[in-house]
């Protein structure tokens, strides 16, 4: 395994900012690229105001960030590196390197939706269409849940989920969105399905069970009448997450369709994901689904549950090694001698 620390310290990696708009989403991708790297970053938080932000990712940064460098997002002793999510902050991105002469690498997750000359490097997945020389595709998203955070949650205490006890089943929900909707009759199905893997898998599984902020209350209204008097846990927002301990504990996954993220997440780990397909659709979705499936790493719900097995596919290391990579590569082209072999 390479030690992806050290590999970027000795290219010069020891200084990054996260720059977003504060979404979690944006905010964890980049967190999961500088986790690998072995970096402590600095968050940043871009917020333009009107009319500035109505142009962004086209348009220019608020002007109050140029005039008032110690208030600004982008203020300070420049970086070595920046890793940037999120519509709004591609214009800073942009900024940063006009301010830099260049001098200061930058990677963008996602489609910044102003061609690949928006950094030096972008990373998107396979299911987008954005291709160039300085960008990089794999199947799934960066994330936090790194191979040593999942064994250091394995071995740690499980109270988080109160009395209940293994085998654990890990229950993604996810939501209403611009592909998919769980109508009245999507909701019960899966609130059937819910109760009938409760009742008839071996050993009496617990279910342990998140919600997003797209999950309606009828869904969860659903599914606990579906669960009535089997053993299952739910995170209701209150307390610490146990997102992370039902991602390490989990024996399998049922996870909604709608949520890249979270099926990205769950076979980081190489436990079986079952995924839920909801009323609807779209085609990038199909394709990152479909490649998983070829890939043995999920398989459409069905009762019952049938255990099968994956190599864990992450990509979150293959992006961080790319991204020391290309900095080495930059920077011999910058004349600052560093052999990027």
């Amino acid at each position: 395994m390479r030690d992806l620390k050290s590999e970027a310290s000795a290219a010069g990696i020891r200084r990054c900012w996260i720059l977003t708009d504060g979404k979690a989403g944006d905010e964890l991708k980049c967190l999961g690229v500088a986790n690998a790297l072995g970096l402590e970053p600095e968050i940043r938080h871009v917020s333009p105001r009107a009319p500035w932000v109505w142009f962004m990712p086209w348009g220019p940064i608020d002007p109050k960030d140029k005039s008032d460098k110690r208030a600004s997002p982008i203020g300070g002793k420049w970086p070595d590196l920046v890793i940037a999510s999120g519509r709004r902050a591609v214009s800073y991105v942009r900024q940063i390197r006009r301010e830099t002469n260049d001098d200061c690498f930058t990677l963008y997750l996602m489609d910044p939706r102003t061609g690949v000359n928006a950094a030096h490097m972008i990373w998107v997945p396979e299911h987008d269409w954005l291709r160039g020389p300085n960008v990089m595709v794999t199947l799934t998203s960066p994330h936090i849940m790194s191979p040593a955070r999942l064994e250091e949650e394995r071995r740690a205490d499980r109270s988080l989920f109160g009395d209940h006890t293994p085998p654990y089943i890990g229950v993604l929900l996810g939501g209403d969105s611009q592909a998919f909707t769980f109508d009245e009759q999507s909701e019960r199905e899966l609130a059937f399905l819910l109760g009938e893997v409760s009742s008839k898998e071996r050993d009496g599984p617990t279910l342990l069970i998140t919600a997003s902020r797209r999950t309606s209350p009828s869904m969860l209204s659903h599914i606990r009448d579906a669960l009535r008097g089997h053993k299952y846990f739910f995170w209701d927002g209150r307390g610490e997450n146990p997102y992370l301990s039902m991602l390490a504990n989990s024996e399998q996954f049922i996870v909604t369709a709608d949520s890249v993220n979270m099926i990205g997440e769950a076979v980081s780990t190489g436990r079986p994901v079952h995924y839920y397909r909801p009323t609807g659709g779209h085609h990038k979705i199909d394709h990152f689904l479909n490649s998983l499936e070829e890939k043995g790493a999920i398989r459409e719900l069905e009762i019952p549950l049938e255990p099968f097995s994956y190599k864990p596919i992450d990509a979150t290391p293959e992006i961080a090694g790319e991204v020391i990579k290309r900095f080495c590569e930059w920077r011999l082209q910058k004349g600052a001698g560093i052999d990027p072999s």
